[in-house]
This record gives structure tokens, C-alpha cells and sequence, in this order.
């Protein structure tokens, strides 16, 4: 995501067909970190635990490009992929290729199979997994969007308002969690990043606490 904006998958997409007396269930969905990605595969796991392969593959941004400035190793993009039990190289790395072939970052997806009796053999696995991607892709939408990161502010209560009304102001969105102190876990646009801190810290007089979040 260097540039201004990056390609994704628009929302949720859906697809599916089946080849030969097996069922293909291709899934697709947005993913800012990889701990977003690998909880969309649980949960495609526990929604087919009798399927024969759930395969997984996504192209995340491992942290937004901003957020070395708070924490090493910030902004690098992490492909994974995998074949989920089916011959090596048929079915995980054919749908990641979509992702790259597409040119599209920060998605999920996961194809789900159910086998019919009938061995499709490697060729056809290929095309079968290419094509479910490629449709629940499709189903998604591919949207322009630019870069987000994720920042955590912690404050006192006293500072708590203060905090609030700013992020208010400035519509980001945002979610607070009340305890001993106030914790905002904000999504920003990376290129907003640097104005918000600046004007939290002034407002704060440098009381806030602000990291990147996961």
C-alpha cells in the first residue's frame, strides 16, 4: 500500500458451484491485520467442520503503513496460504494468485470443499479453487480504499472527554473501553495519523497514551 489508496474486497462475497459431484464454497472478505484474517478462517471452519478441505489464503498488511512509528516492524505485506490436506500446490496457492492477480491487499479468503467420489486431479483442483475465489471475489466487489491504521489512546477519566469530543469532531470512527483508565481504539486514515496525535497530545498536554493497536 504504498501509494495513496490500495485495491480490496468491497464486503462479504459468496460463491458457489459444484465440478464433478464436489461442492466448491468460495468465501471473500475484508482483512486489516492478520489476526482479523486468521478469525474469518475459524470461523468458515466452524460453519463447515464436515467438509473435506477448507482452504485458506489472504493478502494482509501486517501492520498499516504507518505504524512503525509506534512499534518495529510495521507496514510489510504477509501472503499466506494454504492446501488444507489437498495435493501440494492445487488448491492454496491457485487462490492466492487470484489475490495477487487481482492486485487486491487486506482480503480473506477461504474455499470450502466437499467431495464427491470423483478425483478431480490437479489440473482440475487448480481451476476449481481459482474459480471459487475468483467468483466470491467477484460477488464482494473490489474497491478503491485507503490506508488505515489502528491507534489505542489511553487516558484518565479527566482526559476522557476531552478525547472523546475530539474524535468526535474529527468522525473517525472509534470504540471506548472503560476500566481503571479510558482506552479509544481508533480507525484512522494513515495519512491522518500524524494531525490527530498531535492534537491529542496538545489537548492532553501530552498525557496520552497513544500505540498502535493490532
Amino acid at each position: 500500500m504504498g501509494g495513496s489508496t490500495y485495491r480490496t474486497v468491497a464486503g462479504q462475497g459468496e460463491a458457489a458451484f459444484e465440478v464433478r459431484g464436489s461442492e466448491f464454497i468460495g468465501y471473500a472478505a475484508p482483512a486489516e491485520s492478520i489476526d482479523t484474517a486468521e478469525a474469518f478462517v475459524e470461523r468458515i471452519n466452524e460453519r463447515h467442520p464436515d467438509a473435506t478441505h477448507n482452504v485458506p489464503a489472504y493478502r494482509v498488511r501486517a501492520s498499516s503503513a504507518g505504524a512503525d512509528r509506534f512499534s518495529s516492524g510495521g507496514g510489510f505485506l504477509r501472503e499466506y496460504s494454504s492446501d488444507d490436506g489437498e495435493p501440494s500446490g492445487s488448491a492454496g496457492k491457485p487462490s492466492l494468485n487470484v489475490l495477487q492477480q487481482r492486485d487486491v491487499e487486506n482480503a480473506i479468503v477461504v474455499v470450502t470443499r466437499y467431495y464427491g467420489g470423483t478425483n478431480l486431479g490437479v489440473g482440475g483442483l487448480v481451476r476449481s479453487y481459482s474459480r471459487a475465489v475468483k467468483e466470491a471475489v467477484d460477488d464482494a466487489g473490489i474497491v478503491e480504499e485507503r490506508p488505515h491504521e489502528r491507534l489505542r489512546i489511553r487516558v484518565t477519566y479527566d482526559d476522557s472527554g476531552t478525547v472523546r469530543g475530539i474524535l468526535e469532531s474529527e468522525a473517525v470512527e472509534f470504540e471506548a473501553e472503560y476500566g481503571e483508565d479510558v482506552s479509544f481504539t481508533v480507525r484512522i486514515p494513515v495519512e491522518e495519523t500524524d494531525a490527530l496525535c498531535d492534537r491529542l497530545r496538545s489537548a492532553t498536554s501530552g498525557r496520552a497514551e497513544i500505540d498502535a493497536a493490532g
